[in-house]
């Protein structure tokens, strides 16, 4: 190990110090020969620390953390219930935090709303996570090529059943038919656009602005001899046009700033008849969060989702209200996505030999490895959850549409 440096010093003391007044679970920490228990609670923990620097960078939060985690810096034997007990043991100060971004929201918000949509911003926030491969992704994910949350209706259920039965869901929500013209914002790989227009007859007008995505679901409609129904776009959400009978958005408005996220519901509501219904599922962050966090660049927004902002669901409700939709069906997914994430981290580390041939370095399997463990902590911790919702225009008649289960 490096011999530390004084900033390295005082920030293991800091970091120590803190420790111990963990009120849950203990952690383990390794230096060379020395250990050091930090809390007295369950789980037990094991961290060793390979470079002293590891120290002042856990005092920038959870960016610091996953840099040291990505430049080797430290290891944990189990980073999902690591990050699952920062979590709990973080929530007092969150807290704290969140009454201070809700108490500065006047000042701030005001201010930050000068920055203008950037759609080549957009793109290139959109290329620094999608555009990774899709040769990677198709290592991660099952046969549908579907990222997001799948819903699992037996343990053991394959993948890819789980996937399609969430898309199952999304189009029954839509009560879809061969004469519906659905636009769906945000491609991915085609997993939507293809099952809604195989199982349900429907057209599928479908757009993304990754380059990547755009050519495999392009090349995948061909293959399934849907070019008839399927029209894939390389066109930003706001530059769509035409009026469609139902639209769908899949873990999409993820990706859009809190800024733009009114605007992005305006768009929806333009895009529609006026009795017109949008299905989207999102991930999101609690209420009480949403203020502190929609200005806070964190370990995923810094590192793995540039540009991103999860909503919580009142800022959803609002802006959505806004542009003249009501809610009128809303189902909590989220605990469904631990699985599908260990699912993901599990093919991600059995493939991790053919990553490494793709020329794509230990440092972002590292990085890689912990997002998709923060991400499982997060969800099992209720930190963040997902949700489908199902929004109609005023003048839809049948007011009591809705498959909630």
């Amino acid at each position: 190990m490096p011999s530390p440096s004084r900033v390295d010093t005082f920030a293991r003391a800091a970091v120590l110090r803190a420790g111990r007044r963990m009120a849950h679970g203990s952690i383990v920490v390794h230096e060379g020969d020395t250990q050091t228990v930090l809390g007295t609670g369950y789980p037990f923990l094991h961290i060793t620390v390979h470079d002293p620097r590891f120290y002042a960078a856990v005092c920038h939060g959870s960016t610091g953390l996953g840099e040291a985690y990505q430049w080797g810096w430290w290891d944990c034997d189990n980073l999902t219930e690591l990050i699952q007990l920062l979590i709990r043991n973080l929530a007092p100060a969150r807290r704290v935090l969140d009454r201070l971004g809700a108490a500065a929201r006047p000042v701030i918000d005001p201010l930050a709303r000068r920055r203008h949509t950037d759609k080549a911003a957009d793109r290139r926030n959109i290329h620094a996570h999608y555009d990774i491969g899709n040769d990677f992704y198709a290592l991660m994910l099952d046969s549908t090529m579907t990222y997001s949350c799948a819903m699992f209706q037996e343990p053991g259920q394959p993948l890819a059943e789980a996937q399609t039965a969430k898309l199952d869901r999304l189009c029954q929500k839509l009560a879809l038919t061969p004469a519906d013209h659905v636009v769906e914002i945000g491609s991915g790989w085609g997993s939507f656009a293809i099952h809604a227009a195989s199982r349900y007859g429907c057209r599928v007008t479908t757009t993304t602005i990754s380059e990547a995505q755009y050519d495999y679901t392009a090349k995948r409609v061909v293959d399934a001899g849907l070019t008839e129904r399927v029209a894939v776009l390389d066109s930003h959400y706001q530059d769509l046009t035409g009026i469609y009978d139902k639209l769908v958005s899949i873990e999409m408005i993820e990706a859009v700033d809190w800024r733009d996220h009114q605007a992005f519901f305006a768009q929806c509501a333009r895009l529609l008849r006026p009795d017109g219904i949008a299905a989207v599922q999102a991930i999101v962050i609690d209420d009480d969060s949403f203020e502190r966090a929609k200005h806070h660049a964190d370990f995923i927004r810094r590192h793995i989702f540039p540009g991103g902002c999860l909503p919580s669901i009142s800022s959803i409700a609002t802006c959505a209200n806004r542009a003249g939709f009501r809610i009128v069906d809303l189902n909590e997914i989220g605990g469904h996505y631990p699985e599908t994430l260990r699912r993901w981290r599990a093919n991600f580390r059995r493939a991790e030999p053919v990553v490494a041939d793709m020329g794509l370095g230990v440092e972002f399997r590292r990085i890689w490895d912990l997002y998709l463990a923060y991400c499982e902590a997060a969800f099992l911790e209720g930190h963040v959850n997902d949700v489908q919702l199902l929004l109609a225009k005023p003048a839809r008649q049948d007011r009591s549409h809705s498959l909630a289960a």
